[in-house]
């Protein structure tokens, strides 16, 4: 450039002896000549500068694809750090102190914390005509924002899970939101109920005001508030104009109801359309229905072959079939006949060995879709479920007489002497009635307004019918309910041996004749209340109770449920570390739901740590919907009982042990408990492994000590909603 610039300066003034030198060159010309020049060089500059340019954007982009690499990179890293985090902490709870109150961080695993569970509102059981006639606005959408959408859901760690009509629905449903640069679209530690999908801007997101990642178009947003009311973990702002997708947890609920009822009253249509199968139960139906697998079958596929052994079953929910036999001693195939949607074949295979007839093939252009079932499922299904039901005699006479004891306690009437526990909506206390000194309860008190505002109403009713009804030596028993202006209390029978939860955390981990004693004392639990078709849902170490003599009971019916025969339900609810697949995905759940929560409870008991635990609750999630394939098991948990913690947790509800054939009775004849004592247990002659000590009545040393409520004077609630409490 100095070059350049000297010339120019030169040639503004010529001096003579340069005219001289050149005869005939007029100033003018001179002029232009070095115009010229000037020109081309300063071209030449300007090519160089524009090819650094063109090398410092490559580079930018070199590196823009090095960081999006490495982002992939941290993601795939933190994924199998949440997946091993369930699996790692086992190694350190064999040193854990054994004394109350040492859970200290060693070896770099965090102090064990009780778990809260959590739900959503109580989905109304809405029968399928009504919902059908539901119907949410749809919004117009381009083709490109819906395929970005699309995407955005397909890309989500826990969305991919949904079915593609599902995707359709919630795509159609989607309302658009608009943010501009700076401002909070969803701000850490509100309750939030809307997810989002970012179209269009950046989004910067921050944990406790630190700065943790920014997202760009094609990202899911806030997913955990479509499950249930929850406090989000994050804040999402606007880096610049934002334009986004949104859905509302209760439209996205009612999408996944509606699209699992439907699928269901349609498959179980076919089934009894099917002659083998009209003798079954309705539940037995809706069970099968479950395990039908959709497989797709192109334009002239043979989907069975002439002579060929069989054990499948078909239905045709979508397309048709064509169904020829080939000649003997000729190539040539005779057509018979044509099968569309509802028809069937292959029945024979699920009776015995089926030597197929004929063969199918698929007649249909855009293709044919069947329903597949295997002989060995359809027989693991087939049971007579009203003699596994006629197990437990109906003992409600036997309860309404011992309820009726304290009928004629009043609430002035208890004396409180300590706090037992502490839990969602208040606490549990350690109660006497004033004039009997010989005994003490267990008194729940819950927070109405608290109740109100998280919209348990029904979950609580629910606890008071199931828990006062009950009567099994592994349940905890309800006596007498009261209720003020601001709580409502249950009298319960108190267990002063400690929960077991307590003694996991001081012990670090049990053994197997340990673990197998706890499990057999909710099974028995379990077997009680799934013959009466109630669901649990919360079960986990927190509540289960050790009685004076070391038996475990089951308390905190919160989340229980009577079921309607062959019905599911559809609230999300439990505990994170223990909700089943299908209570994610919201498909609808049963009591298949209590087996696998039976499987992570035997883990965390052998371990000291669920095999599911992430960061977060969505994460904990993710890692749930992987399977337990996915989960490594240490050397500490025997074959067997690995065997059996894996078919507790099968990923399909249908195919757990004690959901099949046989109930619950498969779990009891497992591997896992040859040589245990179940009469014994029933009996209660059986010895615990661990036998608390127990000095007297009101001995409260088996808990924890819990500071005053610090919310001891909470709103009135007026509402009436508990009229019948």
């Amino acid at each position: 450039m100095r070059v350049c610039f000297d010339t120019l300066c030169f040639s503004s003034r010529p001096h003579a002896a340069d005219e001289e030198a050149s005869p005939g060159l007029g100033t003018t010309t001179l002029n232009v000549l070095i115009d010229h020049q000037v020109t081309s060089e300063m071209g030449s500059v300007v090519q160089e500068l524009q090819a650094l340019l063109q090398v410092k954007e490559e580079k930018i982009r070199e590196l823009q694809t090095l960081l999006h690499i490495r982002d992939e990179e941290i993601e795939d890293l933190r994924s199998h750090l949440d997946k091993f985090q369930s699996v790692f902490p086992f190694h350190f709870n064999a040193v854990t102190p054994k004394h109350k109150g040492l859970n200290n961080n060693i070896g770099g695993v965090r102090p064990r914390k009780q778990r809260a569970g959590i739900s959503a509102e109580p989905q109304s059981e809405a029968s399928l005509q009504e919902l059908s006639r539901q119907t949410f606005p749809i919004h117009d959408k381009a083709e490109r924002s819906r395929e970005l959408i699309k995407a955005a859901i397909l890309d989500n760690d826990f969305m991919k899970n949904l079915e593609l009509a599902q995707i359709r629905e919630i795509v159609d449903c989607m309302f658009p939101e608009a943010y501009k640069a700076q401002s909070i679209i969803i701000k850490e530690g509100d309750v939030g109920s809307i997810v989002y999908v970012l179209e269009e801007g950046r989004v910067e997101v921050s944990r406790e005001n630190k700065y943790l990642s920014t997202l760009t178009p094609g990202k899911v947003l806030g997913e955990l508030a479509i499950l249930y009311n929850c406090k989000r973990t994050a804040t999402i702002k606007a880096a610049t104009d934002c334009k986004l997708w949104a859905i509302e947890r209760q439209c996205f609920q009612t999408i996944m109801m509606r699209t699992g009822l439907i699928r269901q009253a349609e498959y179980t249509d076919f089934l009894k359309s099917v002659p083998i199968f009209k003798d079954l139960s309705e539940d037995t139906l809706i069970k099968i229905s479950d395990v039908l697998e959709e497989t797709f079958y192109s334009f002239g596929d043979y989907i069975i072959r002439q002579g060929a052994r069989g054990d499948t079953f078909f239905i045709i929910s979508k397309g048709r079939v064509k169904v020829t036999i080939k000649q003997l001693n000729s190539s040539e195939e005779k057509y018979i006949r044509t099968l569309t949607k509802g028809d069937f074949f292959g029945e024979k295979a699920l009776q015995g060995d089926d030597l197929r007839t004929a063969n199918i093939i698929c007649d249909d252009p855009e293709g044919v879709s069947c329903l597949v079932i295997d002989r060995e499922t359809f027989n693991q299904l087939i049971s007579n479920l009203d003699e596994i039901k006629s197990k437990y005699k109906d003992e409600g006479d036997e309860r309404k007489r011992e309820n009726e004891e304290f009928e004629s306690v009043r609430l002035s009437d208890l004396r409180v002497i300590s706090t037992l526990g502490v839990g969602g909506f208040g606490r549990v206390e350690l109660v006497q009635i004033q004039s009997d000194p010989t005994r003490a309860f267990a008194l729940k008190q819950m927070k109405k307004a608290q109740i109100v505002e998280t919209r348990q109403q029904q979950h609580i009713m629910s606890e008071k019918e199931i828990m006062g009804e009950a009567n099994c030596n592994f349940i905890v028993k309800l006596y007498r309910t009261f209720k003020d202006r601001k709580y409502l209390y249950m009298l319960m029978e108190s267990c002063l041996g400690g929960e077991l939860w307590t003694v996991l955390r001081d012990k670090g981990h049990f053994d197997d004749p340990t673990t197998r004693f706890y499990t057999a004392c909710v099974v028995e639990a379990f077997d009680y209340l799934h013959s009466r078709n109630i669901i649990y849902r919360d079960l986990k170490p927190e509540n289960l109770l050790l009685d004076n003599n070391g038996y475990v009971k089951l308390v905190d019916f919160g989340f229980a449920k009577r079921l309607q025969t062959g019905r599911k339900t559809w609230t999300f609810c439990g505990t994170p570390e223990y909700v089943a697949p299908e209570v994610i995905l919201n498909k609808g759940h049963d009591i298949s739901a209590d087996y696998w929560s039976l499987g992570v409870l035997m883990f965390e008991l052998l371990t000291g740590t669920p095999p599911f635990a992430g960061a977060d609750p969505m994460k904990t999630y993710n890692i749930i919907l992987k399977g337990i394939d996915a989960i490594e098991f240490p050397r500490n948990i025997t074959r067997n009982a690995q065997a059996l913690i894996k078919k507790l947790c099968r990923d399909n509800p249908a195919e757990r042990l004690g959901y099949q054939k046989g109930g619950i009775s498969e779990i009891q004849k497992h591997k896992w408990f040859d040589g245990f004592n179940w009469e014994g247990l029933r009996n209660r002659t059986l010895i615990p492994p661990i036998i608390p000590q127990v000095k007297h009545v009101i001995d409260t040393s088996n808990f924890d000590k819990y500071p005053p409520d610090s919310d001891s004077h909470p709103p009135d609630d007026l509402s009436g909603w508990d009229a019948n409490f």
